[in-house]
C-alpha cells in the first residue's frame, strides 16, 4: 500500500488528474508552489499530497480569483496554521499527562497536605511560535 506522500505519477499523469498542461506544473514548480521529488536529473515524480495541493491552487485561481502570489500567501498559513494544530495538540497531551500525574499522586494519599505554593493542577505553558512575516 503506497503512501500520500510516495512520489509515483509522472508529470503527464499529474497534470491529467490535475486537469492542468504539464507547463502549469513547471511554472508552479519555479513558483516553489508544489515541489515533485525528482527521479534522475530531468524526471519530476508527483505524489498524492502533491495532486491535493496542485488542486487546491487551481481551486484558489480558477474558483476564487486569487493569483499565484496570494496562492503563496494562503498556502504559507495553512501549513503554519496546521504545525500549530500540531503543536497544540502535543501540548495539551502533555498538560494532560501532567495533571493526571498530579490527580494520581494526591488521591493516592488523601492525608497528604496540599501545598499552599503550588496549584492543584499544572497551568498550561502554551508556548507560541513567532509570528511570520509576510
Amino acid at each position: 500500500m503506497k503512501s500520500e506522500n510516495q512520489p509515483v505519477y509522472m508529470i503527464g499523469v499529474a497534470a491529467t488528474l490535475c486537469n492542468v498542461h504539464p507547463q502549469t506544473l513547471r511554472q508552479y514548480e519555479r513558483l516553489g508552489l508544489v515541489v515533485p521529488k525528482r527521479a534522475g536529473a530531468k524526471n519530476r515524480l508527483y505524489s498524492e499530497v502533491d495532486i491535493q495541493r496542485v488542486q487546491r491552487i487551481q481551486r484558489l485561481t480558477q474558483e476564487m480569483g486569487v493569483n499565484l502570489a496570494g496562492v503563496e500567501v494562503i498556502l504559507r498559513l495553512l501549513e503554519d496554521i496546521e504545525e500549530m494544530r500540531r503543536d497544540m495538540e502535543t501540548q495539551i497531551k502533555e498538560y494532560m499527562s501532567e495533571a493526571e500525574r498530579r490527580i494520581t499522586q494526591l488521591t493516592e494519599n488523601p492525608r497528604s497536605p496540599i501545598r499552599k505554593d503550588e496549584t492543584l493542577l499544572p497551568v498550561p505553558n502554551i508556548r507560541m511560535r513567532r509570528s511570520m512575516e509576510i
